[in-house]
């Protein structure tokens, strides 16, 4: 017993030195946050009275600055920062690794004082469920996930498929071909819910609108959220093949898709961020409307919990009906649509429309 608590606090002191490695950041903040339901019970105390609440950001692949989903969850961070006085402590993974260096992330975050852990994608579900349950007293936020769970965990969920929806029936709406397209990061449950939303809200508008589908890497191999060249690529072959608006959910690789559509003359649409506002000033004319998925939303929401007390495990959803998702209108290229958009979108919250999600 005693060998392991030696062996314990020799590894803690070796990940705080590691963790002397990990890049702290600070950016400007967010926009509003609405309100969402949740289910599942334990609130814990909030943070010590005179004591800023430390929070450790885990990103995905690309991390901060990826102009998308990485983006989002930063700027959820930079709004607590701004209006609660948080400190943040930031680190991303890489290319490639093993799903230890997940697991020694968050336990670096945790060892150097951090202990409320935003895990920023599914991918960390692993990593959390095995860290959460080695540290009771820490509260974890896991975006895009419910395959971990436990008494300090918040599973940060969202409806992308009804925001999808909204962006499938606008390039159903544009399109002048009758053909569109999709480009996937990596082939996942999750990500096939941003496809069939896409696909259903397509087909709402026009059934005989064609599809293409590509998806630029399959799990294990989580690069296709990170390559530009890939995403370039399986949209230059869209663009080439008749289509004339191809939308992403390929998070940094949508650069790329946003360079073929210039290229080609053909329209884009973004995801997680407005990209109209975010993507490369090069590229931003040729994005139609992006899907918003508001991460930082969940976020800013998990460490306001958090701060105040009211820290709930288990599952919050983000839905339409919430504000988590929708489509955005930076450009004024949806504008002589969005009346139709809106109907829709009204429709999906009144319950009318049932959007699948597979």
């Amino acid at each position: 017993m005693l060998r392991s608590t030696f062996l314990r606090q020799a590894t803690k002191v070796a990940a705080v030195v590691a963790a002397g490695t990990l890049a702290l950041s600070a950016c400007g903040s967010s926009s509003p946050t609405p309100g969402a339901g949740g289910t599942g019970a334990g609130s814990t105390g909030g943070a010590p009275a005179g004591q800023a609440l430390k929070v450790g950001m885990a990103y995905d692949v690309g991390g901060r600055g990826d102009q998308s989903f990485n983006d989002s969850a930063a700027s959820g961070l930079d709004k607590a920062k701004a209006e609660l006085g948080a400190q943040g402590k930031e680190a991303a993974a890489t290319t490639g690794e093993p799903e230890s260096a997940r697991e020694e992330r968050l336990q670096q975050l945790i060892d150097a004082g951090y202990t409320s852990i935003v895990a920023v994608g599914f991918a960390y579900a692993p990593a959390v469920k095995k860290i959460a349950a080695d540290n009771p007293d820490v509260k974890f936020g896991l975006v895009d996930s419910t395959d971990a769970t436990g008494p300090n965990i918040e599973n940060i969920t969202f409806a992308e498929q009804e925001g999808s929806y909204l962006v499938g029936a606008a390039a159903a709406l544009k399109t002048k071909t009758n053909v569109i397209g999709f480009v996937g990061g990596v082939q996942t449950a999750l990500i096939k819910k941003f496809e069939a939303g896409y696909a259903a809200g397509a087909k709402a508008v026009n059934p005989a609108v064609q599809i293409q589908v590509k998806y630029l890497t399959q799990p294990p191999d989580f690069s296709g959220f990170a390559s530009v060249d890939k995403g370039k690529a399986a949209a230059e072959g869209m663009y080439q093949q008749q289509a004339d608006v191809v939308y992403h959910a390929a998070g940094g690789s949508g650069g790329g898709v946003f360079q073929a559509a210039k290229a080609a003359g053909k329209l884009a649409i973004g995801v997680d961020s407005d990209q109209a506002l975010t993507a490369d000033a090069a590229v931003r004319d040729v994005i139609l409307t992006s899907m918003v998925k508001k991460v930082d939303v969940g976020v800013f929401d998990f460490i306001k919990s958090v701060k105040d007390g009211t820290f709930k495990a288990g599952t919050k959803a983000f839905d339409l009906k919430a504000g988590g998702v929708d489509y955005s209108t930076t450009g004024g290229k949806v504008d002589d649509i969005k009346a139709k958009l809106d109907d829709y979108k009204a429709k999906i919250i009144a319950g009318e429309i049932k959007v699948p999600s597979a």
